[in-house]
């Protein structure tokens, strides 16, 4: 009997469901953030100022709406990013330096928006 290839255990076969679920998922919270915050801006003014944003935004509950909304954000160009790369680039060291390089980039994002909304009174 001749073995033809490299023996490798194939596991983690639910990856790409899993990442594909997440994608959907978070493209939902997404959309529904994307609702709640239209149906706010208009309901509340047909201008747009910095006052009527800061407003739309001045409850607790859209506060913590948006930030889930974020991290969904977040996390769904985590995915995408790190698909893209596990595709194309095919050096490991360039595909970790770029792949550590987003995660951080997205974590200093992520912080800004906490600043942002601590801001909003």
């Amino acid at each position: 009997m001749q073995n033809y290839g490299a023996k490798r255990l194939v596991s983690g076969a639910k990856y790409g469901l899993m990442d594909w679920l997440a994608q959907r998922v978070t493209a939902l919270i997404l959309v529904l953030f994307l609702v709640v915050l239209l149906t706010r801006l208009l309901w509340q003014s047909t201008s747009f100022s910095y006052l009527v944003w800061a407003s739309a935004f001045s409850p607790l509950w859209m506060k913590a709406l948006a930030f889930v909304a974020f991290c969904a954000l977040m996390y769904h160009a985590w995915v995408g990013v790190r698909d893209i790369l596990m595709d194309y680039v095919k050096s490991t060291w360039l595909r970790l330096s770029l792949e550590v390089f987003a995660l951080v980039w997205l974590l200093v994002c992520l912080a800004w928006v906490l600043l942002v909304l601590s801001k909003l009174s």
